[in-house]
């Protein structure tokens, strides 16, 4: 089963949305939106006719959306198989959250690393 098949989004907290988006905007040339997110478009390696996406998201720092707290930022990867990979991280002692989210883009899980870190795992909707 593959696992993960790529980075699905890389979010993190920001204090001031508008003023972080305007800087990378700015200083790196990142097309940050009003609301405070950015996608770059790719395509995968194993099969290049398959387009995909990758958001770049600021979150409001008192989202707590990341879990704990403490947590600034949030990875989120791409999966092919939500329901199996969860299944075999609960065999492997994986720290999974129960809550599974589904909207248009796709389905959503959550995980945890030894760190505490939560981790969101993402398999597409098709198309996406």
């Amino acid at each position: 089963m593959d696992r993960v098949t790529g980075i699905g989004g890389v979010f993190f907290k920001a204090k001031d949305r508008a003023t972080l988006g305007a800087w990378y905007r700015k200083h790196l040339g990142i097309e940050v939106t009003d609301k405070g997110w950015a996608v770059f478009k790719w395509r995968e390696h194993k099969r290049p006719t398959k387009t995909a996406e990758t958001v770049w998201s600021l979150f409001s720092d008192e989202s707590a959306y990341f879990g704990r707290r403490g947590q600034r930022y949030m990875i989120n990867y791409r999966v092919a198989d939500l329901d199996g990979l969860l299944a075999q991280l609960r065999k492997e002692g994986v720290v999974v959250d129960e809550r599974i989210h589904e909207d248009r883009n796709g389905r959503f899980g959550w995980i945890s690393d030894p760190d505490g870190n939560r981790i969101e795992l993402w398999e597409p909707a098709p198309g996406r």
